[in-house]
C-alpha cells in the first residue's frame, strides 16, 4: 500500500494527541487536590519521588520524571524557599546536589496520601484496562529511552 500524506496528516492518526488531550485531562484532574496544599502537578511528583526515597540527588530526580535540569532547577528552588526541602551539595563531589525533605515536607505526605485513591475513582477505566494502558505507556516510554540512551 502507497503511503498517502492525507489519511497520515489527519489529527484522528496522530499517536501524540491522544497522549496529550489524555494526560492533560488526567494532570487537570489532579489540580482541584493539589491547589489546596499549594502545590502544582509538577512538584506533586517531585513530591512522590522524595517520599519512596529520601536524600536523592537532582540528576536521579530528573532520570526518574523525565525532566532536564533546567526545568528541575526551578522547580526545587521554589520548593525550598516554600520550606519543604534542602538542597545540599555533596560531602564527596561538590558538583552533585542532594535534595531532601524537612519536616514539612514529610508532613505533606499525610496531607497528600488520599490523592492517589481519590484520581483513580475519576478515571473511568477497567482495572484490567487500567493494567494494560500502564503497561503499554511504560513500554513506549522504555523504548524511547533506549533510543535516546537514558539510563
Amino acid at each position: 500500500m502507497d503511503y498517502d500524506h492525507r489519511v497520515a496528516m489527519k489529527l484522528e492518526n496522530q499517536l501524540c494527541f491522544p497522549l496529550y488531550a489524555a494526560s492533560r485531562h488526567v494532570i487537570n484532574l489532579y489540580t482541584p487536590l493539589l491547589k489546596p496544599l499549594g502545590l502544582t502537578y509538577t512538584q506533586y511528583i517531585v513530591f512522590l519521588v522524595l517520599w519512596e526515597r529520601d536524600g536523592v540527588t537532582v540528576g536521579e530526580i530528573c532520570d526518574r520524571l523525565l525532566l532536564d535540569n533546567g526545568t528541575l532547577s526551578p522547580l526545587l528552588k521554589k520548593m525550598q524557599q516554600a520550606g519543604y526541602i534542602e538542597r545540599n551539595r555533596s560531602a564527596e563531589d561538590d558538583r552533585v546536589v542532594l535534595i531532601t525533605l524537612t519536616e514539612a515536607g514529610r508532613a505533606l505526605q499525610e496531607q497528600a496520601k488520599d490523592i492517589p485513591a481519590k484520581i483513580a475513582g475519576c478515571v473511568d477505566l477497567a482495572p484490567e484496562k487500567a493494567a494494560m494502558l500502564y503497561q503499554l505507556l511504560y513500554e513506549l516510554l522504555g523504548n524511547q529511552r533506549n533510543k535516546e540512551g537514558f539510563k
